[in-house]
């Protein structure tokens, strides 16, 4: 089975801790070699985060467990791809 190069998620996650403690707790995890958290929601309690993890493996359960011991639930897996390189959506007639 190919190792997974790219995770997109679409997560809820509390003000605490913040993006950069969460990115770099995602960014010490083996395999990973960069992580992008972007918020494009805030309400009172919580936030809507937009993470994406690139690397050479990385491990779905692990980043899951990060997420959820920080307060996080993952809503959905926005992207996931997997083999020897990482590729970009091809355009379609209907984008």
């Amino acid at each position: 089975m190919a190792n997974i190069r790219r995770l997109v998620l679409d997560v809820l996650k509390p003000h605490d801790p913040s993006i950069v403690d969460l990115a770099a707790k995602l960014g010490d995890l083996p395999g990973v070699e960069a992580v992008n958290i972007s918020i494009y929601e805030i309400d009172r309690k919580v936030e809507n985060a937009k993470i994406t993890l690139e690397g050479s493996n990385v491990v779905y359960t692990e980043v899951i467990k990060i997420i959820n011991e920080n307060g996080g639930t993952v809503h959905s897996i926005d992207e996931a791809v997997a083999g020897r390189l990482i590729i970009d959506d091809a355009a379609t007639l209907q984008d």
